[in-house]
């Protein structure tokens, strides 16, 4: 026979005393405890396609979104080699492409906009501070709508001063581009990058957001697929300092140019016109 010792009946004593609604409560707490502070995710409506695409060579994401009712669709930060797989996605869908719509004019890649302009009869569009052609140059407070989805388009330049965020408020998301990446952000050494102004931003125009928005960016390198405004504003590595430090981090980061610079950024400010490959 096993003997209990003295302290262990004691506490299984005590044990016996607690009412079941309050162990039950107890176990609760310990059970989900670092987790009870994640908001609820916002589930995408019925009548909401939504696609993340991916190129391997920029490590570039792109969003296919459409209204499943009438079939209209967008296309965010197309990238050119992979314009024919997005255009044949469409119509395998029996979509049709309204618009391809930039975030920025991107170093790293020639954007696909061009391209399924051409393959699709979409309308290009980017910022009109970017300073790159386009079918339509947005404005901060400009709206793209897609069936009966909106989306709300945020001013957010830092990286370069052409960035633009888009949101979609009722589906609880917004895409980034590569203003806020996940931790981390964009880089601030060229085409008029100001770190002052990407922190700036994200602060007043992404942090504000409610914390269940998913945040979708136009690059990762590890492999995530997306965040949210929550673990951002507690977990991203840079934008978690302050102003200062931040200013100082983005200064000393001493990033070589992305290999593809020279070609990319005279492309893109024809929208990726002149370089469509030749079938």
């Amino acid at each position: 026979m096993r003997i209990v010792g003295s302290s262990m009946l004691s506490a299984l004593q005590r044990l016996s005393t607690i009412k079941p609604p309050t162990l039950v409560s107890n176990i609760r707490s310990l059970s989900s405890f670092g987790t009870m502070s994640l908001p609820e995710r916002q589930p995408f409506s019925p009548d909401f396609f939504f696609r993340q695409l991916f190129d391997g060579e920029s490590s570039t994401y792109s969003y296919l979104l459409a209204d499943l009712k009438n079939g209209q669709a967008v296309i965010i930060d197309p990238v050119l080699e992979q314009a024919k797989r997005d255009a044949q996605l469409v119509k395998d869908l029996g979509f049709q492409l309204k618009y391809a719509i930039n975030t920025h004019m991107h170093a790293d890649h020639i954007t696909g906009s061009g391209w399924l302009r051409k393959l699709t009869g979409c309308q290009s569009v980017i910022a009109a501070a970017s300073g790159a052609k386009a079918d339509r140059h947005l404005q901060e407070g400009d709206r793209i709508d897609f069936g009966t989805h909106v989306i709300d388009v945020l001013a957010t330049p830092g990286h370069t001063n052409g960035c633009m965020s888009y949101v979609i408020k009722d589906q609880g998301c917004v895409f980034t581009g590569d203003t806020l990446l996940i931790r981390g952000c964009g880089r601030t050494d060229f085409q008029e990058g100001c770190p002052r102004n990407l922190y700036e931003n994200v602060h007043s125009k992404i942090f504000t957001l409610p914390e269940n928005f998913r945040i979708y960016p136009a690059h990762d390198y590890k492999g995530q697929m997306e965040s949210s405004v929550w673990e951002e504003k507690r977990y991203n590595p840079r934008l978690t300092k302050d102003i200062d430090e931040f200013v100082k981090i983005m200064e000393n980061l001493n990033l070589p140019y992305p290999k593809k610079i020279d070609a990319s950024l005279p492309a893109n400010r024809e929208c990726g016109v002149y370089d469509i490959p030749k079938e």
